[in-house]
């Protein structure tokens, strides 16, 4: 992996709580800070492209983020986004060859104490470097096809189909 391009488009993982409006606004993308904190020995580059929940991402979006990936060279892909409809993403970006991609996110905002989403950019990391061509999810501690996944809402993860 030369270097690895990582695309933001919000969800949990970057949601910030405001008190005066007691509800929750997606923020500035955490990535970037997640990963240099951590001393990553590996070049990335990250394009911001939406701070958005998941569950209002549109068809639009969705090919604005195949777009935005399908314009870049790299090989090597990690997308933060939403868990809601990350399955809906990852199986829009079937149709792109030649290209390592991994979504990943978070259940709890990145900014939390206990929150899981330095363990699923690990995953994802790991998972992008590994794996052959072909689309991802990293949630859970597990790497998942996204034609045999969903979100189990009431549990709160991710489990396969079936």
């Amino acid at each position: 992996m030369q270097e690895l391009l990582i695309v933001t488009t919000g969800g949990t993982i970057d949601k910030v709580y405001f008190d005066d409006k007691s509800d929750f606004q997606v923020g500035a993308p955490q990535i970037g800070r997640i990963l240099e904190e951590l001393g990553v020995a590996f070049r990335f580059s990250v394009i911001p492209i939406l701070r958005k929940d998941s569950l209002h991402l549109t068809d639009d979006d969705r090919e604005l983020i195949r777009a935005t990936i399908a314009a870049q060279p790299a090989r090597h892909v990690l997308i933060t986004h939403g868990t809601d409809s990350m399955v809906d993403t990852a199986r829009a970006l079937a149709s792109i060859g030649d290209r390592t991609i991994v979504l990943t996110g978070a259940l709890n905002p990145a900014r939390f104490r206990g929150s899981d989403a330095e363990f699923n950019i690990g995953t994802a990391v790991g998972a992008v470097q590994s794996l052959p061509p072909g689309v991802y999810i990293a949630m859970n501690g597990r790497i998942w096809d996204p034609a045999a996944v969903r979100k189990n809402v009431v549990a709160n993860r991710f489990e396969a189909v079936g």
